[in-house]
């Protein structure tokens, strides 16, 4: 048996999974995202469920938004979709990374939203659970990641307190660089470093990813002459993970950029057909919109592996603002969009399912299953004579695991609460590119079915507008006096 950790000293991802060739035609097919929606036809949920002849009536409108999808992708509207071509872009990413790897010790990465949820799901994914406990050597000379997505002054803080300065990397990335909190972080640190380095030293400790003409920190890259990357201007950042924005940060902790690029583009050639039977993006897209259209408004979303959880995070921010939207295309009103809820198996059996199983009939579950872990861990026979112990000696946690997932989807279909599984063959780079990007395109259509942009997000910009006034931004007096001017504060309804 292999096994992670300090009891044996095995490299994570040299286990009993061994690295193959992803243009191995033979290899690439055996890593194959499945979809099974069994478990979402009225057969096994009963009147819950979708008749056959519901996909088949929508399958018309699906088949007419394929040419708009290719022609959206055309005229540039789409160009996430072209992310996983662009393979030239990996030289640029090497470029800045090489200098960083002879001396950086931590890389943080300074962002929010789209610019930090990408980078911290491949990470957690395709690195160590313990990646950035272990020291140098066995991170074979690669640094620790960071995240750093929040302006929490006592996390932020800690997070800088626990680091070597001197050894310590920021990526500062805003697509449109004026994202106030990334800019306030990017403020601090890079005066602490002036302090503790001087300024020429501190410049070589930060990189800027940000769009590639216009913007603060794209000037800032300028004037300062800090290493920079760019944001392609057409690619919004909650899609941005395959470019620069999630680059980088994974070719700093050694993930296969090739292997998850080329993931991307299989499932892009898996998506080509028109047909939601034979399209894995438009089939889960439409039973995505179907059920919202019986009132199931929460999309959970549970992966049965732990390193899966900031993909489910991920996939979170990119449903939630791609269709959470006021008004349709046409500027009617229509309040659009179903709220996307992680949970974790098998740790939210323990928390969650208890609502799922018998709360009310307004959820549709998304399991994400992995067919095989790096390691087999088999569990000892000890204790004979406890029945309640004894009957696990033989198995393993591999089985245990994904008996926890089948007894959890076939209870749920018992009692008619639809759910459907995304099945990985592995957790690899291969299968995670196949993964952003079915998730990315799966967006898009059901924004074309529900008829709203999802590449804009109107209604978080007030917000945004309204704290640079408070903060005393030139151009936002108004926003500002529009709070202070509003409906007075009163005692009533406070308690202290």
């Amino acid at each position: 048996m292999r096994s992670r950790g300090a009891l044996l000293q095995v490299p994570f991802g040299e286990g009993e999974v061994s690295k193959k060739r992803f243009d191995d035609p033979k290899w690439a097919a055996g890593q194959a995202i499945s979809l099974d929606y069994n478990n979402c036809m009225t057969e096994f949920v009963g009147d819950q469920g979708l008749g056959a002849s519901d996909l088949e009536d929508l399958a018309p409108r699906l088949a007419a938004a394929h040419p708009e999808l290719a022609e959206a992708r055309r005229s540039g509207s789409l160009a996430f979709m072209d992310l996983p071509y662009q393979t030239q872009v990996l030289a640029s990413v090497r470029q800045v990374a090489k200098p960083l790897l002879e001396w950086c010790w931590d890389f943080v990465v300074l962002g929010i939203g789209g610019s930090a949820l990408g980078a911290r799901a491949l990470h957690q994914a395709l690195c160590h659970p313990q990646y950035n406990r272990f020291p140098l050597a066995r991170r074979q000379h690669r640094p620790a990641l960071w995240v750093l997505d929040n302006v929490d002054p006592d996390n932020f803080h800690g997070m800088l307190d626990g680091l070597e300065l001197r050894r310590t990397a920021f990526n500062v990335i805003s697509k449109s660089g004026s994202t106030a909190e990334t800019l306030a972080q990017f403020l601090f640190a890079y005066h602490l470093l002036q302090g503790r380095l001087g300024a020429a030293k501190a410049r070589e400790h930060f990189v800027v990813t940000t769009d590639p003409e216009k913007g603060n920190l794209r000037r800032l890259a300028a004037q300062e002459g800090f290493p920079s990357l760019s944001v392609p201007p057409l690619v919004g950042g909650r899609f941005s993970v395959l470019t620069q924005v999630g680059l980088l940060p994974a070719a700093m902790v050694g993930i296969d950029l090739e292997e998850l690029l080329a993931g991307a583009r299989f499932m892009d050639q898996r998506l080509q057909s028109p047909e939601y039977h034979h399209n894995p993006a438009y089939c889960l897209a439409a039973l995505y919109y179907l059920f919202a259209l019986k009132a199931r408004n929460i999309l959970v979303i549970m992966p049965y592996a732990t390193a899966l959880t900031g993909m489910a995070d991920w996939f979170c921010q990119l449903w939630a603002e791609s269709l959470g939207k006021k008004q349709d295309l046409q500027g009617r009103e229509g309040r659009a969009g179903t709220t996307p809820v992680k949970a974790v198996g098998a740790t939210d059996q323990h928390s969650q399912l208890q609502l799922y199983m018998e709360g009310p009939q307004d959820k549709l579950i998304t399991f994400l299953e992995v067919g095989k872990f790096q390691h087999q861990l088999e569990i000892p026979d000890l204790f004979p004579d406890m029945e309640g112990l004894h009957y696990l000696g033989g198995h393993s946690l591999n089985e245990l695991l994904q008996a926890e997932q089948k007894a959890t989807a076939f209870n749920l279909a018992k009692a008619g609460r639809p759910n459907l599984t995304l099945r990985l063959p592995e957790i690899n780079a291969f299968t995670i590119g196949q993964l952003i990007y079915l998730l990315e395109v799966v967006t898009v259509v059901a924004a074309s079915l529900l008829g709203v942009n999802p590449l804009d997000q109107p209604g978080v910009e007030g917000g945004k507008q309204t704290a640079y006034g408070l903060m005393g931004r030139p151009g936002f007096e108004d926003k500002r006096r529009e709070m202070e001017e509003g409906p007075p504060k009163m005692e009533k309804y406070l308690i202290s």
